[in-house]
């Protein structure tokens, strides 16, 4: 029971590395929650900082969780302390708990006052690692977004909410054997849902047309 709550803790540890409070005081000195929408993650470095430093911060939040899945997981090494009623072997479960840690981390970061970011690309690095087909056509979905409507949280919507679709068109109407799909589907629909969440805010300003778009022009650096 204890290398459980130890790997759940580490992994929530290295989902709190506030990735963008980091570069917002190594670029440019700033608190990036002071600025742009206030939120602690990679839209506002994005809409701050510029386009470069927007995408560094969103691949390093995705590794945070791919770390938690790929690293700490592999750090668990007795047996589940309960039984095991999932699809899943007992390490890929493992990897699903530590993965769902390093959201919260990223979310509810210790290193920040418990304010962070969203868990949109923590979340992604996390599900890439276990629904590898389904994420990339989810983030397929966010450029096709992101492109047309220039709005990074579309986008973001668009891909959480797209994630359980497409598993479940792939499943149900392709015919496609997605392991461990009657276990990963509600986890996917949790997330969608924790994500719109996360995201009231912005639906809110894109509803009243007060959402800021990006541009793809030269970084303001």
């Amino acid at each position: 029971m204890f290398n459980l709550f130890f790997v759940i803790i580490l992994s929530y540890l290295v989902g709190s590395i506030p990735t963008s409070i980091i570069i917002g005081k190594l670029v440019r000195g700033i608190d990036i929650r002071e600025f742009g929408s206030g939120n602690a993650g990679g839209t506002n470095v994005f809409r701050v900082l510029g386009w470069k430093w927007g995408v560094s911060t969103i691949l390093l939040d995705a590794l945070k969780g791919a770390i938690a899945v790929i690293v700490v997981a592999r750090m668990y090494l007795d047996n589940i302390p309960f039984n095991n009623i999932t699809p899943f072997d007992d390490f890929t479960l493992i990897q699903i708990i530590c993965g769902v840690a390093a959201v919260v981390g990223h979310v509810f970061t210790v290193f920040a006052g418990f304010r962070g970011g969203k868990g949109i690309a923590t979340g992604l690095g996390v599900l890439i690692m276990i629904v590898t087909v389904d994420m990339a056509l989810a983030i397929g979905v966010f450029f096709l977004v992101v492109g047309l409507s220039r709005y990074i949280s579309l986008g973001s919507l668009a891909a959480a909410i797209s994630v359980p679709l497409i598993m479940i068109i792939r499943e149900n109407i392709f015919g496609v054997d997605i392991k461990g799909y009657h276990t990963i589907l509600p986890f996917a629909i949790i997330l969608a849902l924790f994500v719109i969440y996360t995201h009231r805010a912005n639906i809110s300003r894109i509803l009243q047309g007060n959402e800021r778009k990006i541009s793809f022009s030269k970084n303001k650096n």
